[in-house]
């Protein structure tokens, strides 16, 4: 494959990496303004590649390809659009510039299967607290009390009409999902690797521990009387840090601290941190959470302190589907950190995903970017997977 074809993907990335809501950084969340232009040239090569666009009542942008007979099913092939603040040009739209690119090689061939290329309105959360928007709509996972927290004011702003959100729900006719995406991380760009397939999105919890201490004068409160919360927490967060790293596989992370009364001279009376923990096993994630748990309240006692944990979250690992990951040649086999639409979309349908490096392993961040040669390998690997899942279904 020529390698003009992924020089054209990257420099589409970077055009729209330009509509943003702040001059000088890439910022595009969920349905703002900039979302339009976005829209307009991808609606642009969507048409110019034969697809039929439409945009969905959550905003998600749709491209049908059609399949060589009527009434087949269809592939879906997709990513967001939307970013976090002050982000790169590649996390999420670089999964819909590549399925847009792969019916482009089509040629106007038809496949036994139909293919619809999705620009999801929404994944990140950062604009309402809410992520995956866009892939909630079309498992049919969106309700009323989402729409009321502001979401639905959103949509019809931005020209569309809430009360037919239901509408965008994707049918039976569903074949499956592929999703296109960078690793953000290091690992293959330590292996050396241009691509990997996903084998599980892991599983997450989130919450915050709370240690409770006394307050007091910091120069009158010799160090054997005291109940420094701050103290407690401290020696908790390394012992996080060392179970995970004596776990394979596992990570956790104390990202947030949150310290009262937060003066110089006053012992902490109580301290908050924040828990995330992952791992692609849920049993090996959730038995970490407990170890950690536990070792809060030894630590606890031993210094005179309370604990409370506060879970948020407990999301269960989702793999994806051995069938459509096997249509791929052979490539290396990871799981992914983060979560991603495919994890949605494998509610309704085999999901699959390929992740192309992160030179660097960065992501989430202006210096965010992919090298020609790893999108040239993506394109490959679809047109072969393209071409497997025709010969299964023709």
């Amino acid at each position: 494959m020529e390698l003009s074809v992924a020089q054209t993907v990257i420099a589409r990335c970077r055009k729209l990496a330009e509509y943003s809501e702040e001059p000088g950084f890439t910022t595009r969340t969920f349905l703002s303004q900039p979302m339009h232009a976005v829209h307009g040239c991808l609606r642009n090569w969507m048409e110019a590649a034969g697809m039929t666009v439409t945009v969905d009542h959550v905003g998600n942008l749709r491209g049908h390809y059609p399949a060589a007979r009527p009434q087949a099913r269809r592939l879906l092939i997709g990513s967001h659009l939307d970013t976090v603040p002050h982000a790169g040009a590649f996390d999420g739209i670089l999964g819909v510039v590549l399925g847009v690119a792969l019916v482009e090689l089509l040629a106007g061939r038809r496949m036994s299967f139909a293919i619809e290329v999705v620009g999801f309105s929404e994944e990140e959360g950062v604009r309402f607290g809410i992520p995956f928007i866009g892939s909630r709509a079309l498992v049919g996972d969106v309700d009323d009390e989402l729409l009321a927290r502001g979401v639905g004011d959103a949509i019809a702003t931005f020209g569309l009409d809430p009360g037919r959100i239901k509408e965008a729900e994707v049918g039976p006719d569903a074949l499956g999902y592929i999703e296109f995406h960078i690793e953000q991380g290091p690992v293959l760009d330590r292996l050396n690797l241009p691509l990997g397939v996903v084998e599980t999105i892991v599983g997450q919890t989130r919450g915050t521990m709370v240690f409770e201490g006394s307050a007091n004068h910091a120069g009158t409160t010799p160090m054997n009387l005291r109940h420094d919360a701050l103290a407690g927490a401290s020696e908790w967060i390394c012992a996080v840090e060392c179970d995970a790293c004596a776990t394979p596989g596992l990570v956790a992370t104390v990202g947030r601290l949150s310290v009262s009364p937060g003066a110089d001279n006053v012992i902490a009376g109580s301290a908050q941190a924040s828990l995330d923990v992952r791992h692609a096993d849920d049993a090996v994630r959730r038995s970490a959470v407990n170890r950690l748990v536990d070792c809060a309240g030894q630590i606890a006692a031993r210094r005179g302190l309370t604990i409370r944990w506060e879970p948020r979250i407990d999301q269960a690992a989702v793999a994806m589907d051995r069938d459509l990951m096997n249509l791929f040649q052979p490539a290396h086999r990871m799981p992914s950190g983060a979560g991603h639409d495919a994890m949605i979309m494998a509610r309704r349908m085999p999901a699959a995903m390929l992740f192309l490096r992160s030179p660097g392993g960065t992501s989430h961040h202006p210096d965010e970017t992919v090298l020609v040669e790893d999108v040239t390998a993506a394109l490959e690997f679809g047109m072969v997977f393209l071409e497997r899942l025709d010969a299964r279904h023709g």
